[in-house]
């Protein structure tokens, strides 16, 4: 079969930027590679065809060792807010194949994750284990399948190598599909550079990829700060809605397209708390649950700065009218989660008690220890066989939610009968690491179908046995 049969159409427009923005490089070759897991349903949708490949030459595609010979692969430049500070960074375990054109012709970047040294890898050893690579597998697939806009993975190849961490691991790439790699860190990284030419080049490049619709627009810059902060007051609110925890919310995980990328010490809510935060290295709960909206309007503050010369030539203007947009986040997010919850809770809106009535169940799912997930399907399903559904305050509350009359069709739509639970994400990797993926496989087949009802999920329901050890998500690198 010859590369041309396996369907790939690159087309790669982000080489035409500055040469700062990239370095021109092949993935570091493995010595072994084995697929040991494999996304049919988004082969087809991108319409490729590794079929009829061997497994060997297909491990060989999917690690980076053999490269189509009508694309130039590469690392990208950014920089990014660690926790608050900012630090140049780039592509330091990673490169782009190049830019597929799909049948839809939408475009996607097609990377490979933990393929190797890059100029950008500060010491690095640019490989990636196992486990943090089929995390993001697992995880990525269920936020798609949750409705939430999202990278995906096309594939999990283990190199036959091992990689030094606290421990030693087996080594794994992860093929990554993205509406694109860029980030709030990579505008920060261009206005680091004081070079307005290529900072303009970069925003009619977003505009023309993620926003046609702003094309010809007087003030581009401004447009698509605008743009930009709205999809991320949606991500949030989506990330709210499950009970999402993204672990590690710095500039450089911000994708402008809106899209959810980068998922390293992530995890899912059980019980309510705000406060909840599983990131090992989160020791302040910067990136808690209930901070992520915080953070968002943080970030679109740090891309903000970015724009500044290309606002307006007066630069106090600028800042001036800069400021007045992000300080409109906080009002975007607010109307948009309160139409969240009230499509949780299947009411119109409309009614001025509705954020007390949410925060009257939140508050008493906060101080119950109630799960997140599992009570909002309950009341969805009026199914209230636990016994913490018999304590008054929650009745007094449903008593009030009833009299709304909730639409159940809306409540199906909004609340995911099942999400990834931690400790099951945590025993299936366990068994992978034996060499075991069938477990893997059988999560991904029920996470694959949050809101559908099915005879087979309520083991995937229980959010598990209680432990008095916190449990905690580590960022793979």
């Amino acid at each position: 079969m010859t590369q041309n049969n396996i369907g790939w159409n690159f087309q790669n427009s982000y080489l035409k930027l500055a040469d700062i923005m990239v370095s021109k490089l092949p993935p570091v070759p493995v010595k072994n590679p084995k697929v040991v897991l494999y996304n049919a349903q988004l082969e087809q949708e991108l319409g490729l065809n590794f079929s009829s490949l061997d497994e060997q030459e297909k491990a060989s595609y999917l690690s980076g060792n053999t490269i189509p010979e009508q694309t130039t692969p590469w690392a990208e430049a950014y920089a990014g807010h660690q926790f608050g500070h900012l630090t140049m960074l780039g592509d330091g375990r990673a490169v782009v194949l190049g830019e597929h054109i799909a049948p839809n012709k939408k475009r996607f970047d097609i990377q490979f994750k933990g393929s190797g040294v890059t100029p950008y890898s500060r010491s690095g050893d640019g490989r990636a284990a196992l486990g943090p690579m089929l995390r993001e597998y697992i995880i990525s697939e269920a936020i798609h399948f949750l409705n939430i806009p999202t990278s995906r993975s096309l594939a999990v190849v283990t190199t036959g190598e091992d990689v030094v961490r606290e421990t030693i691991l087996p080594g794994a790439i992860l093929t990554r599909v993205a509406a694109s790699h860029i980030r709030v860190g990579t505008f920060e990284f261009v206005a680091a550079q004081k070079d307005i030419n290529t900072l303009q080049e970069l925003i009619m490049y977003c505009i023309d990829r993620h926003y046609q619709e702003l094309k010809g627009q007087k003030n581009p810059a401004l447009q698509l700060f605008r743009a930009v902060m709205n999809r991320h007051a949606d991500l949030i609110v989506n990330y709210m809605r499950v009970g999402f925890i993204h672990g590690v919310l710095n500039t450089d995980n911000v994708a402008i397209s809106g899209e959810s990328i980068d998922y390293g010490p992530c995890a899912f809510m059980d019980s309510y708390d705000p406060k909840t935060k599983f990131s090992s290295i989160d020791q302040q709960g910067r990136y808690a649950y209930g901070n992520q909206p915080i953070i968002a309007k943080w970030n679109m503050a740090r891309f903000a700065e970015t724009l500044i010369p290309l606002i307006d030539v007066d630069l106090n203007k600028a800042i001036e009218m800069l400021e007045e947009e992000v300080n409109e986040f906080s009002k975007i997010y607010i109307n948009k989660s309160l139409e969240m919850m009230r499509n949780k809770l299947g009411i119109k809106g409309g009614v001025e008690e509705d954020s007390l009535l949410i925060k009257e169940l939140l508050t008493w799912m906060q101080n119950n220890k109630a799960d997140y997930t599992n009570t909002f399907v309950s009341i969805m399903n009026e199914t209230f066989d636990q016994p913490v559904y018999q304590d008054q305050a929650f009745q007094e509350c449903y008593k009030k939610l009833r009299i709304r009359k909730p639409n159940r069709e809306t409540m199906r739509k909004n609340n995911p009968l099942v999400i990834p639970r931690n400790y099951q994400v945590e025993d299936s990797l366990k068994l992978a690491h034996e060499g075991n993926f069938e477990s893997v496989a059988s999560l991904l087949s029920v996470l694959r179908n949050p809101y559908n009802n099915s005879n087979n999920i309520k083991q995937f329901q229980d959010p598990g046995p209680a432990s008095s050890i916190p449990y905690q998500t580590f960022c793979g690198t």
